[in-house]
This record gives structure tokens, C-alpha cells and sequence, in this order.
């Protein structure tokens, strides 16, 4: 069973003191929030008092899981920023934060009347992120960005899935991820510059280069070659063998023997060790030209065998092979379990009927050896701190009264 553990709102982590603005909504800039969240950044989601942000509503089985893994350690503050009092209370709020991070469509901050130059003006330090399917400029900056077009158009597409068959798609938010975490990446070196000149600055996040750079040499070789990269399944386009191969008792094993010493373990596992000396596999170059060949004694010696019997064997023979997991498969295994890869918590959006339900949730990544992050607080109601963060610039009493009465904020309940 996943690792059990528990929210700890008193725990410290190194970035504490750095207060983050998360405007974005759905999964890059979450993505990019949590990392921040994670060690300990105050990140307070500014989110439309009607619905918060789009991934609340991304429910399967009676709960929101994807806000609780990737709301986790962050505020809720409901404030409506198409209301000119709702700008106002967000430049204060910018006014005292080290960063803000949006991810509307490009030129909606400036029809807003937030531009970067405003928000500089206000706090000189401050860093900006701006989330975008294409970027701030070029002449795709005003198409909508999901993460789809952008794996479509980036070249992922094209080259993933089988040579038969149509271009295959991620089956997740895959460039929004990279992309979140291109965007933790720069604000810590946003903030490091900031930290030593005193000047903030925008970053320019675009998905559609997030998930290019992640494609190899694609480019720089088609323009020396003019070869284009095909679909080659589960087969790799730089080393072979490299595969899934199917077992006796209908499981799958994946291989990767990307270096000559492991493809020539991998052959005399297999009692294949004559396969060393062959012409048409002896070198990395001469398995990919016969890739077909290569593979079929390796398919036949794991298809004739139990997953149990072949991972034995080619563990004894030091063979990088493993299992094809799925989810429960994965949480069962030793390794997961023992590492606490995955840790069981509080789930603050449903009940069972013995009692609190619980949320199996990713652990804090990367692993510090002695600053490192921590999980805090559950993913918040919408609005849930609303109240204690617009105090904490004034907002108080009759005219707090007032703002939420008209809608322009919300309190969680209310």
C-alpha cells in the first residue's frame, strides 16, 4: 500500500517568504505553481469567484483529484478581475509578491490595464510569467494555446505511435507539463537575478517551443539530411533492440539495450550469443538496418516464457528489462512502496463510510537532502483564504462587506 502521511501546515522549506500570484488556469500554470508550492512559496491561486479555475471541474468518482494533487500547498483567493476593483486589490497584491504568473490568451493583461510595465512600475522586482500555446509575439501569438495544437504542430505528433497507423497524441497534458516545468525552472533564475539587481523581468513561456526542445536532433537533422523522423512504434530511431515484447502468460516486458555491452548480455540471455559475432548485428548501425531480424529471437524467447521466469533471468544476467506497469501494478511494487513514491493523504473532498477518505498523490519532487519540500496544506475550497489575504492588505470591514456582497470576491461557503 501507497505510504500513508499527512498534511503539515507548520513545515518549513526553502522558498518561504516567497509569495507567488497564480492567475493561470488548468495545467501548465499549476504545474508551474506546485513546483514553487512544494518548497514552500506562499502561492495564492486568483481565481473567478463563479467557478475557480477549469481543473476543479476535472471529476472522476465523486472527486476532483487533479485539484488536489495539483492544488496542494496553495491558496484560494476568489476575485474577479473583469471588475475594476478586482485589478485594484491584484496590483496591491503584486505590489508585495515576488512573482505572477498568467496564461491568458496574449494581449489580455494589456486590455486588462495590468501590462508588465504596470506591474513593474508597482514592484520593480517582481517576475512575470506568461503562459501561451505560441508565445508573446510572432504571428500565432493570438491563437488559442492548448496543449493539443501544440503537440500536433510541434513534430511530437508526427513521430509517435506505429508506422501503419495514424500520428498518435499524448494521452496527457504533456507539453502543459514540460512547459510548468520550463516555468519553475525560470523563475528560480528570475528570482536569483532579481535577488542580486533588484530588477524583475517576463518570462515568455511558450508550450509549443516547451515541447519541441524535448524531440532530440530532429531538426538539426533534417536540414543537414533531409530525413524526416518516421513512426517506429516502440522501436527507437538511435539504438536497437529496443522494444516491448509480449509473454507466455500475456504480459509485457520493455527492453532497452542502448549500449554494447548490455545488447551482448541481452544475446547470450537469450542463448543467442553466436548473434554477437553476426554481420548484421554486431554494431548499434547494423541491428537498426536489420532491427526486424534482430528482435524476432528475443520475441520468441519471451514469448515461450512466464514474465516471472524471464525477468529472473535477465535480471541474473544484468539485462535492463522491465514489466510494463499499469497503474495498480505500479503502486504494488516493492520499489514504489518502499521509496514512497506515491503517499497516501487526507482528501478534503469526499468521505467514505469508514471515515476520511484519502488521496494518493506524486511526493514532493526533487528529493533535498537538507532543505527539502514539503506537503503543507490540502488543495483549498475556492475562496477559502480570501478573507485572511485581502486583510492582509487592508481590505477590511465595510468595504470588504461590500466587494463580496457585489460578487467581486468570494469567501469559501459563501
Amino acid at each position: 500500500m501507497p505510504m500513508m502521511a499527512s498534511f503539515s501546515p507548520e513545515a518549513g522549506a526553502p522558498l518561504d517568504g516567497v509569495r507567488v500570484l497564480d492567475l493561470s488556469r488548468l495545467v501548465a500554470g499549476n504545474m508551474l505553481s506546485l513546483q514553487l508550492a512544494d518548497f514552500g512559496a506562499d502561492v495564492i491561486k486568483i481565481e473567478d469567484p463563479r467557478k475557480g479555475d477549469p481543473l476543479r471541474a476535472w471529476r472522476q468518482g465523486g472527486a476532483g483529484f487533479h485539484w488536489q494533487i495539483y492544488g496542494r500547498n496553495k491558496k484560494s483567493l476568489a476575485l474577479d478581475l473583469r471588475a475594476a476593483e478586482g485589478r485594484a486589490l491584484l496590483l496591491r497584491l503584486a505590489a508585495e509578491s515576488a512573482v505572477l504568473i498568467e496564461n491568458f490568451r496574449p494581449g489580455t493583461l494589456e486590455k486588462m490595464g495590468l501590462p508588465p510595465d504596470v506591474l513593474l512600475a508597482r514592484n520593480p522586482a517582481i517576475v512575470i510569467v506568461r503562459i501561451s500555446g505560441f508565445g508573446q509575439t510572432g504571428p500565432y501569438r493570438t491563437r488559442p494555446g492548448f496543449g493539443t495544437l501544440v503537440e500536433a504542430m510541434s513534430g511530437f505528433a508526427a513521430k509517435n505511435g506505429f508506422p501503419d497507423r495514424e500520428p498518435l497524441l499524448p494521452p496527457l497534458a504533456l507539453a502543459d507539463m514540460i512547459a510548468g516545468l520550463y516555468g519553475a525552472f525560470g523563475v528560480m533564475v528570475a528570482l536569483r537575478v532579481a535577488a542580486a539587481s533588484g530588477r524583475g523581468q517576463v518570462i515568455d513561456l511558450s508550450l509549443l517551443e516547451a515541447i519541441h526542445s524535448i524531440l532530440g536532433a530532429d531538426a538539426a537533422i533534417f536540414a543537414r539530411t533531409g530525413e524526416k523522423p518516421a513512426r517506429t512504434g516502440n522501436r527507437s530511431e538511435t539504438t536497437a533492440p529496443r522494444s516491448v515484447f509480449q509473454t507466455r502468460d500475456g504480459r509485457f516486458i520493455a527492453i532497452s539495450a542502448s549500449i554494447q555491452a548490455m545488447t551482448e548480455r541481452l544475446f547470450r540471455a537469450i542463448g543467442r550469443p553466436d548473434m554477437i559475432t553476426d554481420p548484421r548485428f554486431r554494431t548499434n548501425a547494423d541491428r537498426l538496418a536489420h532491427v526486424a531480424a534482430c528482435e524476432a529471437p528475443i520475441a520468441d524467447f519471451i514469448a515461450a516464457r512466464p514474465a516471472d521466469e524471464v525477468l529472473s533471468l535477465f535480471a541474473a544476467a544484468e539485462v535492463t528489462a522491465a514489466q510494463v506497469y499499469d497503474v495498480e501494478e505500479f503502486l504494488a511494487d516493492r520499489h514504489v512502496q518502499a521509496r514512497g513514491v506515491v503517499v497516501s493523504l487526507p482528501d478534503a473532498d469526499a468521505e467514505d463510510g469508514a471515515g476520511a477518505a484519502r488521496t494518493l498523490m506524486h511526493q514532493v519532487l526533487p528529493r533535498f537532502s537538507q532543505t527539502p519540500g514539503q506537503l503543507r496544506r490540502p488543495a483549498p475550497a475556492l475562496g477559502a483564504d480570501t478573507r485572511a489575504l485581502l486583510a492582509s492588505i487592508g481590505c477590511v470591514g465595510a468595504l470588504y462587506d461590500d466587494l463580496l456582497a457585489r460578487g467581486i470576491i468570494k469567501e469559501n461557503g459563501s
